[in-house]
């Protein structure tokens, strides 16, 4: 059964997204519901906004005392982190934040939720980074969080590949501050590995080759998409027909919303409520 919308009132509080595009964004339907759900009187609107303009637009909603949070999509989620004044550990070592809510002070609390995603996305779906041997394929601004969030999680080691050596070689450097020699570097070869993190939006285009040499996988190895479109990526489908554990871009943008309902209602305007 579909979870009603909350009744509108001059008490509903009002979460914006932003982002440019935002015609493409289907969250602001179903966290608007999981509200509902957990009787919060809060909609989700979708706002429309260039980078450019991006600062204004944040300036201008915090004074009104109905902006309960904001959620921000590509490519805003660098932009929305220096307009909050506090940030999750998480967020503060990746300089991104997907989701903030206010602080009793009516400042912003921001955190980073993507990587977190991918990995609840793997275990929903039988897979389990802990104590994994992990290659993850892509060091950009998702791979960087979901990197974390694999460590996080306990994975053994991590070896990171990319088509910019730069870039991978970068963010080893990073994580090695925190975690040591659990990362290193990695090729498109799978073997030896539990688990196939897949973290570029190879696979979105046809024609685009696969992001690791799938014939040197193992039907033992979980593998693990970030791409939505097409709901099964070719190197999905290529996995499941030998036989691996698989999650999905899809997957992984469920779990997004789900965790981006649960900051903002943890604390701040959207804490206590009545959930149905």
């Amino acid at each position: 059964m579909t979870t009603a919308y909350p009744p509108l009132s001059g008490e509903t509080l009002v979460v914006p997204i932003v982002g440019d595009p935002i015609a493409q964004v289907k969250s602001p339907d179903g966290i608007t519901r999981a509200f509902a759900a957990r009787g919060r009187p809060a909609v989700v609107v979708p706002l429309q906004i260039t980078g450019e303009h991006l600062d204004a637009l944040i300036a201008g909603l915090l004074p009104s005392g109905s902006i309960a949070g904001v959620i921000a999509t590509v490519p805003h989620k660098f932009g929305l982190t220096p307009h909050c004044a506090t940030l999750t550990d998480r967020a503060a070592f990746l300089g991104s934040v997907n989701v903030a809510r206010r602080n009793p002070d009516g400042t912003l609390h921001g955190d980073q939720v993507d990587g977190a995603a991918y990995v609840a996305a793997v275990i929903a779906n039988g897979g389990d980074p802990r104590g994994a041997r992990v290659l993850q394929i892509g060091a950009g601004g998702a791979g960087t969080a979901i990197a974390l969030a694999l460590l996080e999680a306990g994975a053994a080691y991590l070896a990171l590949h990319d088509a910019d050596p730069a870039r991978r070689d970068a963010l080893i450097t990073r994580l090695r501050e925190r975690f040591g020699n659990r990362v290193g570097a990695g090729s498109d070869d799978p073997t030896g590995f539990d688990l196939v993190a897949h973290a570029t939006p190879m696979g979105m285009r046809p024609g685009d080759p696969l992001p690791v040499d799938v014939a040197r996988l193992s039907p033992s190895t979980f593998v693990a998409d970030v791409v939505t479109r097409p709901a099964v990526p070719p190197l999905i489908e290529a996995a499941r027909a030998l036989g691996c554990g698989t999650s999905t871009g899809s997957d992984m943008f469920a779990a997004v919303s789900e965790l981006i309902t649960d900051f903002l209602v943890a604390d701040g305007l959207l804490a206590g409520g009545d959930p149905a």
